[in-house]
């Protein structure tokens, strides 16, 4: 029993090693290539490991960043897949599942259209596909998502002013809250508070939509922000009060939300494009140009 133990201990010793070891090694990147032309990349997200995701705009393609790598390498294809015009990506650790929100192609000038806009699925470590949840209509934009501690699911459909809501173990989409103010929806993050965090990308506004008792949206509440946004996109929680979030004007900001207010810190600026933020570790690694990850350090006050 003894010798169970002692080898029980040495191997989660390794185990925590190996984890930490690729925390330090993702740190150590400067910025995170995608090995591919052409992709037009539009988010990214991370895992507990320090693999970083891209997600295509123009190819369809999941790439993955293996922990501590420079490069990013084809990892979900599109070709396989069915997957077009991803925007938002997400990794959920506690479903080991890869959040993907994809959007048809075509429909202008006469062109057909081409796949189906859905929040989709995958598995975090195999990549296998899980789930298709399409949006209604199958219109709008499916721009990015967050997942509750209950493993609901909030998706932002862009031009259509609405977010999407998947409850755990459901087979859809249920549309949860259509609002005027939601116009050009872009960004979602929860708090410790149980509310919906979401910015408008046109209006560089932010928004907290209270989730009632009985889990439907309340209305949303603008929140004032201590400067200006511009044209705010990925959207990423750091704490109980505190979200990170990319600016397409060129910044990476924290905000800290205290009742109604939010204090923005600007951690910086010159990064062309900015459209989407995630963390590995005690860094941050913003999207720009749509094309790379470059790395911003940053430690919570």
């Amino acid at each position: 029993m003894f010798i169970a133990r002692q080898t029980s201990s040495r191997l989660l010793v390794a185990v925590v090693a190996v984890s930490f070891s690729a925390l330090v090694r993702a740190q150590g990147r400067t910025e995170v290539t995608i090995n591919d032309t052409g992709t037009q990349a539009e988010n990214l997200t991370s895992s507990q490991d320090g693999s970083i995701y891209f997600g295509s705009t123009a190819k369809g393609t999941i790439y993955r960043a293996a922990p501590g790598a420079a490069q990013a390498e084809p990892w979900i294809a599109a070709a396989t897949t069915g997957l077009t015009n991803v925007l938002g990506v997400l990794a959920d650790h506690k479903r080991n599942t890869l959040w993907v929100c994809q959007n048809n192609t075509g429909g202008r000038g006469g062109a057909p259209v081409v796949g189906q806009t859905a929040l989709r699925s995958f598995d975090l470590k195999s990549g296998a596909a899980k789930g298709t949840y399409p949006l209604p209509t199958n219109g709008g934009v499916c721009n990015d998502m967050a997942v509750a501690s209950d493993g609901t699911v909030y998706a932002t459909e862009s031009f259509n002013n609405r977010i999407h809501r998947l409850k755990p173990d459901a087979s859809a989409l249920d549309t949860w809250i259509t609002d005027p103010k939601l116009a050009a929806v872009d960004g979602v993050a929860l708090l410790a508070d149980g509310a919906v965090y979401v910015n408008t990308f046109f209006s560089g506004e932010l928004f907290r939509i209270p989730v009632n008792a009985d889990g439907s949206a309340g209305a949303p509440v603008k929140i004032e922000t201590s400067m200006p946004l511009s044209r705010p996109d990925g959207l990423r929680t750091v704490g109980p009060q505190t979200l990170l979030q990319a600016e397409g004007q060129g910044r990476v900001a924290e905000l800290t939300i205290k009742g109604d207010r939010a204090e923005v810190r600007v951690l910086q600026e010159a990064l062309k494009g900015a459209t989407g933020v995630t963390m590995v570790g005690d860094t941050a690694f913003v999207l720009v140009e749509r094309a790379r990850a470059v790395t911003v350090p940053y430690r919570s006050k």
